[in-house]
């Protein structure tokens, strides 16, 4: 007798990765254990994206691999088109897998006549067809509810805290580098069972900064600041700054999530003499030429691959931060 079963996502799900970090992409699948997918990606001689699937998506749980980091516009019409195409191939449901979500520093209106990007490239992913996104630390919390559609928000402190704890630090003060950092700091104030400095950090004009004081007690002690992400390294540069003022050690640990590292961010940091170390992950591609001595990364594959897995079998993902 012939029945209608209608088959479980979990037994077709599909992993396709865009060109923003192919490396990441691999390594997820990897610690999935299925290949990614067989797609072509691009561009016409004016600079255009092209992109065709080229396997069948009908009816499948899908996960698209793609962080919109630099060049970012470059990235972010990629992730757009690639859902389109997947809409329109009848894939089941289209998961956007953003370990970097770029646009995010402007989440709210602080000068009149700006835009809120953050809020609009939310609208652009759910208008394209996206059902679901999984983001890692994303700048500010807030940026979840301008999803109309699922979000998993994922963090990496767990993985800072192992990794820190590893190390063994005397005199340990997690320093919050602004007011907007305190509530993340304090995950890792109780992981690792330190004390919590902030800074007071203010912007006089656009892409500049200025951190006035540091509240806490930093005196002969050994400073990590924890950040979500180091673009140009100058909130970090005046933040180790300030903190040696007030009388810290000259061993100064760095812990963001994504490395952007624009320009000569990496030279800046690494020749600081009292910045010890600069620990980020692997959210954004760092390319062969930006490797330094003081800069470690850490992995989010087994992070990320984890909270695909929890989506396509319909598990909770908070409970992987309990």
């Amino acid at each position: 007798m012939l029945t209608n079963k209608k088959v479980r996502r979990s037994e077709e799900m599909r992993l396709f990765s865009g060109t923003g970090n192919p490396e990441l992409s691999a390594a997820i699948a990897k610690q999935l254990g299925i290949p990614l997918g067989d797609l072509k990606i691009s561009r016409f001689a004016d600079g255009e994206t092209y992109v065709k699937f080229n396997e069948s998506v009908r009816g499948t749980d899908t996960f698209i691999l793609q962080p919109t980091c630099p060049p970012v516009d470059q990235n972010l019409v990629e992730l757009l088109i690639m859902i389109d195409a997947l809409r329109r191939a009848s894939a089941d449901r289209i998961t956007a897998v953003l370990p970097y979500y770029g646009y995010a520093r402007q989440e709210k209106k602080d000068r009149p006549r700006e835009a809120i990007t953050a809020k609009l490239i939310a609208d652009v992913i759910t208008a394209a067809g996206a059902d679901r996104v999984i983001a890692l630390d994303l700048h500010a919390d807030a940026i979840q509810g301008f999803f109309n559609i699922p979000l998993d928000h994922l963090n990496a402190t767990n993985m800072y805290a192992e990794y820190f704890r590893r190390k063994n630090l005397k005199d340990l003060v997690i320093v919050s580098p602004d007011e907007g950092r305190v509530k993340k700091a304090r995950k890792l104030v109780s992981l690792l069972n330190a004390p919590l400095a902030v800074g007071y950090k203010h912007h006089p004009e656009h892409q500049v900064t200025e951190i006035t004081d540091i509240a806490g007690d930093v005196r002969g002690k050994t400073p990590m600041i924890v950040e979500d992400m180091i673009t140009t390294g100058g909130s970090i540069i005046e933040c180790v700054n300030s903190l040696l003022e007030n009388g810290a050690k000259p061993e100064i640990y760095v812990a963001a999530t994504h490395g952007v590292l624009a320009g000569s961010a990496v030279d800046r940091l690494q020749n600081h003499e009292a910045i010890a170390e600069v620990v980020i992950t692997d959210s954004v591609p760092l390319p062969p030429e930006k490797h330094r001595s003081k800069i470690t990364v850490v992995s989010v594959a087994s992070l990320l691959a984890e909270a695909i897995r929890r989506v396509n079998q319909d598990e909770s993902v908070t409970s992987l931060f309990d």
